[in-house]
């Protein structure tokens, strides 16, 4: 039987699907690090409650994905690159676990903090006139509301601070974030973007941003980018709270036709 409208057929995820995310999270949280060996296949499996061929069947689809590599002589790993460019495999693997994100804002507090900070201290001027034309591209695509190129101007925004601080590990750790970034920022800004007051604030808080670096106020700097990423923080939240608001009653009112349509 089809399922109501306003219901879904409830499916039962492959097991080896299941194993999968589970060993997917296990290296997002570092249990199994880069270049690491996993447990033998047999204790695998009876760890996770599984037959091995579904363990089996799990483990090639994270070596399909360049997450995990079997050597010669037996033995499977965690790819020892994972992380060092931040690739592909690592970037859809924070794409799919949607907390993962929360982490990658403290991430960014952290780092574009200290970034803006350095920037502010020891930005020269042509540091300071490049910083200031990428947030007049930011502005022109805001306007238009050209998405696409928003997100790369709002990227380039964030690491032409990184270059003004004039620190090489902070502006390749920037870098090697960039396409990281640009899924994170382009997420962020699809799902808060159909609110026009969101965006604008956080057009603002680039403003700020800018003028506190432009100011050579290093702490107010700091400050700015702190304050911005909060408020990306909490936006997110709330959208997450509306977006289940939104499911629900929908829900509700799928129930309430259907019982009219029963009476």
């Amino acid at each position: 039987m089809a399922g109501h409208m306003g219901y879904q057929n409830v499916k039962h995820p492959k097991v080896s699907d299941a194993v999968m995310n589970q060993i997917e999270e296990m290296i997002l949280d570092g249990t199994f690090s880069p270049g690491g060996r996993l447990p033998p296949e047999r204790e695998l499996a009876s760890r996770f409650g599984v037959s091995r061929p579904s363990l089996r069947e799990a483990v090639q689809k994270l070596i399909a994905r360049g997450l995990l590599t079997s050597r010669q002589g037996g033995g499977t790993y965690v790819v020892e690159t994972l992380g060092s460019s931040l690739s592909d495999p690592l970037i859809t693997l924070f794409e799919t676990h949607p907390e993962a994100q929360y982490d990658l804002l403290e991430f960014r507090y952290a780092l574009e903090g200290v970034s803006a900070y350095y920037a502010a201290l020891r930005g020269t001027d042509a540091d300071k006139e490049k910083i200031r034309q990428c947030y007049e591209e930011l502005q022109r695509c805001h306007d238009l509301r050209m998405f696409e190129e928003e997100v790369k101007a709002d990227v380039a925004f964030h690491l032409s601070i990184a270059s003004a601080t004039h620190n090489t590990v902070l502006l390749h750790m920037m870098r090697a974030l960039f396409s990281l970034l640009s899924h994170h920022i382009g997420d962020n800004l699809s799902k808060i973007y159909p609110k026009p007051e969101y965006r604008r604030s956080i057009h603002e808080q680039h403003g700020l941003l800018l003028s506190a670096i432009e100011a050579s106020n290093p702490d107010l700097a700091k400050q700015a980018v702190q304050d911005h990423l909060t408020f990306v923080e909490d936006a997110l939240q709330e959208q997450g709270k509306e977006n289940n608001r939104i499911a629900r009653s929908l829900r509700r009112s799928t129930i309430s036709l259907n019982d009219k349509t029963i009476s």
